[in-house]
Formats: structure tokens, C-alpha cells, sequence
């Protein structure tokens, strides 16, 4: 319930209190991965473009600042999320808490305790290297508490990326019916943008 969602928030780096009425325009969404799929670049960019932050950082801080939650010095200088840390954004009249996991396994139980919260998730994806290890791992923690999500497959820019080998690892490896909402322009060095099929528009970079 509400109450039992706003004490286990507590728990976690930051969050936002908000009045009961918007209650039915929130969610409470994670976003998890194997470590090194680019979560914290997503929070970052998702961020920027709903205008909470004005300025993108690197998230291994080599700018004197680094990523927005990647709050611990060592985290910007190992380039991982160690703890989970929430954020706000806000999508028109929808009131969105972003809450960003570590990928790394030494990390696991920190996934369980945001997972306890979550209204839905971003399962991110390497466009390369597809289903990974801690992938599984987040899946099945996923399962366990019936959390409903969809794919993001990142770093399509990248030489080898593949992103229809990825959907088919996550229908044999996840067993999860993974079907294409968004396909790509272009891959790895040409890749410049991609067609939204339910909305039948194409987005360029």
C-alpha cells in the first residue's frame, strides 16, 4: 500500500514527499541491470530531458562532477552505483520516482530492498553483450515480486550491437515474450535514430 511504499522509500538515499491526491498520477519506476549496461547514463539522460537537471555529467565524474545519483566519491571514481539511490521527475501531469540499482552482484541485495517498492522497471540491456549474468539474476528478483517491465536496449552505437539477438535472448534465456516496440535507424556507426511502430513516427538524433 501507500504508506508501506513511503517507509521503505525512506530507507533509500533520496525521495520525494508528495500530497495524497496526485497519488493516482505516481509511480514508483526502477531501472536495474547487469553492471555496465548504462542505467545511471539512462537516469541521467531521462533527467535531463524532463528538465530536472540542466547539465548531462560523465558518470565516472572525469568532469569534477559525475552523475546526479551517483552521490558516493567512490562510485564516481569506480564508474558503478553501489546504493540504490531514488530521484523525481515529472512527465506532464505524472509524477515519476526514478530509482536507480547497482549492477554489480557484490550488490544484489540492494536490487531486493528497491524492488520491494516498485510499480514497474527498466530491464536495461547491452546492445552488444544481450542477456548477462546479473540480468538473469534481476529478472528472477523481478518475478519474484511480480514486477511488470520493459527492455531498454542501450549502446546500439556500438561496433557488434545487435538488437535483434538481444529480444531473442530475452524470449530463450528470460522466457519472457519480447516483442520490438521501437526499432532501430541504423546500428553501431550509423546509427541515427528510430521508428516508434505503435506511434508509427521515426525519431533521428
Amino acid at each position: 500500500n501507500v504508506n508501506t511504499k513511503r517507509i521503505l522509500l525512506s530507507n533509500i538515499k533520496y525521495f520525494s514527499v508528495i500530497p495524497d491526491e496526485y497519488i493516482p498520477k505516481t509511480r514508483n519506476i526502477g531501472i536495474s541491470a547487469h553492471i555496465d549496461s548504462g542505467k545511471t547514463t539512462l537516469t541521467e539522460r531521462i533527467l535531463y530531458y524532463t528538465g530536472r537537471i540542466n547539465e548531462i555529467h560523465d558518470v565516472r565524474g572525469k568532469d569534477g562532477v559525475g552523475a546526479k545519483m551517483d552521490s558516493m566519491e567512490l562510485e564516481r571514481e569506480k564508474g558503478i552505483t553501489i546504493q540504490s539511490a531514488a530521484t523525481y521527475a515529472k512527465w506532464g501531469n505524472n509524477h515519476i520516482n526514478i530509482i536507480d540499482t547497482p549492477g554489480h552482484v557484490d550488490f544484489t541485495i540492494e536490487v531486493e530492498r528497491a524492488l520491494r517498492v516498485l510499480d514497474g522497471a527498466i530491464l536495461v540491456l547491452c546492445g552488444v553483450s544481450g542477456v548477462q549474468s546479473q540480468t538473469l539474476t534481476v529478472d528472477r528478483q523481478m518475478k519474484r515480486y511480480e514486477i511488470p517491465r520493459l527492455a531498454f536496449i542501450n549502446k546500439l552505437d556500438r561496433v557488434g550491437a545487435n538488437p535483434w539477438k538481444v529480444i531473442d535472448g530475452i524470449r530463450k534465456e528470460l522466457h519472457l515474450p519480447a516483442v520490438a516496440v521501437q526499432i532501430p535507424i541504423g546500428l553501431e556507426g550509423d546509427f541515427e535514430g528510430v521508428i516508434d511502430i505503435i506511434e508509427r513516427k521515426a525519431y533521428t538524433f
